[in-house]
């Protein structure tokens, strides 16, 4: 895909160690509960391995944030129950969801990887806005 296109799916990217983390969101108004002040949000990530060894992502550190300053921190193993190798030019991708309990957040973090050596590395994922749209603010 040319740059342009990825651009155009994926809003938010952040390249860290040669490694780029691109993100898409999008509100669904379907899983959302908007009358009982539930918000939902799914969003895809595309994980490129632009480095010259094969790397594996072991866990997660996300910092989600709602409007009225709550903030939730998730730490686990791997993304979706799986802790994916990645060859030097090959991706990874994955969707997962988020719900809040307000109109609007965000939504950041990283993950960590392990090189050939079993060292550890950060990722940086790119900070990226959950905003559901005027009308869904009942």
């Amino acid at each position: 895909m040319t740059d342009t296109v990825l651009h155009s799916l994926f809003q938010h990217v952040a390249t860290t160690h040669g490694v780029t983390v691109r993100v898409a969101v999008s509100f669904m108004p379907e899983q959302s509960r908007v009358e009982a002040g539930r918000w939902f949000w799914v969003y895809h990530i595309r994980i490129e391995n632009e480095r010259e060894e094969t790397i594996q992502l072991r866990t997660r550190h996300w910092r989600i944030s709602d409007a009225d300053g709550m903030v939730n921190v998730v730490d686990g193993e791997g993304v979706v129950g799986e802790t994916p190798v990645l060859a030097p030019g090959q991706t990874h991708d994955y969707v997962s969801g988020c719900e809040l309990s307000t109109r609007h957040g965000a939504m950041e973090g990283h993950y960590a990887f392990t090189h050939a050596d079993g060292s550890l590395f950060e990722v940086a994922i790119p900070h990226f806005v959950l905003e559901a749209p005027a009308e869904s603010a009942h």
